[in-house]
């Protein structure tokens, strides 16, 4: 039977469960929304290891998505796994059906979890994963939300019944030749790999621009420097910028630098490293797979027991991108006390005036960029505490920290590049230098004569 890759609307489902023949329950009974309480909604009857469980017949997730939406109301929405790992997940399904067809899989099968899998890539059904961050550490119950939700919307497109795990089952079909245990980690290393690629090193250069353009431009312009927040020798505004723009150069390189390690994929190492219930060759045909569907070189690990045991990988970005969050840091506060005042404040630099600054006093503008960039690095630097933590806690051979890992990296990379491009766009580009107050503070400055040392010596220059 053909792929139907035509999504049923949500009363066109609701009709056909209520009309297909099935050894299901159905019934019109209160169900608890995830986000906005009671609500009455017809419901279908799926089974886990555990037993019998009502899950919304409007849904693609299966038993074990409700079940652990119930067990771990721990944040709310705002907490649920971040989307571009789910993404991942959809890349990753989509690479194993593709292998798994080679090694037998039905193509029928196969051709269908692929085309769902799509769906699950292009954030199609993005409503269909409400986990949260915080559920057991290998992330088994989100690997299973993509599993069923994959797996039926596999079942809608040939035809079946959602919830009869018939002709497409989520662990049989969906989960082939995997664990939870390699699987979440794959994605993780998927996502990080593609959210820098995509977003974070495109903010860095689109920075490291902006600030050389301002340094070319403020090379002309003589200051009095500063050293622990006193007077000290000239330089040109252009130098003091040359050090932002070296800064963000170095960034570059430095998060550049962990994408080797981040490329290396545990999947095939399946729940202790050893391969069990996989095919040789597998691992490196799926990491071939997930290069083509990305466009990002990716590679398996050559030690899986490394791969699932640690994220030491995880660990290493981190701390590039707290070293990125320390320079934005220094940026921004160096800016914004530039720009301090208009008339009461150093005064050296105009920045861009976005909006007002104050519900008190009228005319007041802040530097409103600045500050915003300083809380993401703070952000930033906290999250870097977090993955250290989850990081250490590799007992064995698996870490049980992988959500929470995943989440503040993903948030980190995310803020650090939608931050990068707000200061830039909204900030750095505007920047104009107020040549008649830097030249006053330059003349009126004690640390000129440290230009006579030379010839009068230190003593007779004081």
């Amino acid at each position: 039977m053909a792929v139907t890759r035509a999504v049923m609307s949500v009363p066109a489902r609701i009709s056909a469960t209520r009309a297909a023949a099935s050894t299901s329950l159905r019934a019109v009974v209160p169900v608890r929304s995830l986000s906005s309480g009671p609500v009455v909604r017809n419901y279908r009857v799926e089974r886990d290891t555990f037993g019998d469980l009502q899950v919304p017949a409007d849904r693609y997730w299966g038993a074990q998505t409700q079940r652990s939406s119930m067990n771990f109301k721990i944040g709310g929405p705002q907490e649920r796994i971040p989307i571009p790992l789910i993404q991942a997940f959809g890349v990753l399904k989509k690479a194993a059906a593709i292998v798994n067809k080679r090694y037998g899989l039905d193509p029928k099968i196969a051709d269908a979890i692929s085309a769902a899998a799509d769906e699950v890539i292009s954030g199609k059904l993005n409503d269909e994963f409400p986990l949260v961050v915080f559920q057991t550490g290998s992330g088994t119950q989100t690997n299973m939300n993509v599993n069923e939700v994959i797996s039926n919307r596999a079942i809608e497109m040939l035809g079946g019944e959602l919830g009869s795990k018939k002709p497409v089952h989520p662990n049989d079909h969906v989960n082939r030749s995997q664990s939870s245990n390699d699987t979440f980690p794959t994605a993780m290393h998927i996502a990080a790999v593609t959210e820098i690629s995509k977003e974070l090193l495109p903010a860095l250069r689109h920075l490291h621009s902006a600030l050389a353009a301002k340094a070319a431009e403020f090379n002309d312009i003589i200051k009095i420097g500063r050293t622990h927040l006193q007077d000290a020798t000239p330089l040109t505004l252009g130098q003091e910028f040359s050090g932002y723009v070296q800064q963000v150069e170095n960034a570059i390189a430095r998060v550049e630098a962990v994408l080797p390690r981040l490329r290396l994929l545990a999947q095939g190492g399946t729940a202790v490293g050893t391969g069990l219930n996989t095919f040789k060759g597998f691992d490196v045909a799926v990491a071939e797979e997930i290069s083509k569907i990305t466009g990002e070189q990716f590679y398996t690990a050559p030690n899986k027991f490394e791969a699932l045991a640690t994220h030491d990988a995880y660990v290493e970005a981190s701390g590039a991108l707290n070293t990125v969050a320390v320079s934005f840091m220094k940026i921004a506060n160096d800016i914004r006390y530039l720009g301090s005042g208009p008339r009461c404040g150093l005064g050296e630099l105009s920045l861009p005036e976005n909006e007002p600054g104050s519900s008190i006093m009228p005319g007041k503008v802040n530097p409103t960029q600045c500050e915003a960039l300083t809380m993401v690095a703070a952000q930033v630097m906290g999250n870097n505490v977090t993955i250290s933590v989850g990081g250490s806690y590799g007992q064995f051979e698996l870490n049980v920290f992988k959500p929470v890992l995943a989440k503040n990296l993903l948030q980190s990379i995310r803020i650090l590049a939608d931050g990068a491009n707000s200061f830039t766009d909204h900030c750095v580009v505007g920047i104009q230098a107020n040549r008649k107050r830097i030249n006053a503070l330059l003349n009126e400055s004690l640390m000129l004569a440290t230009a006579l040392n030379g010839r009068l010596g230190y003593d007779s220059a004081y």
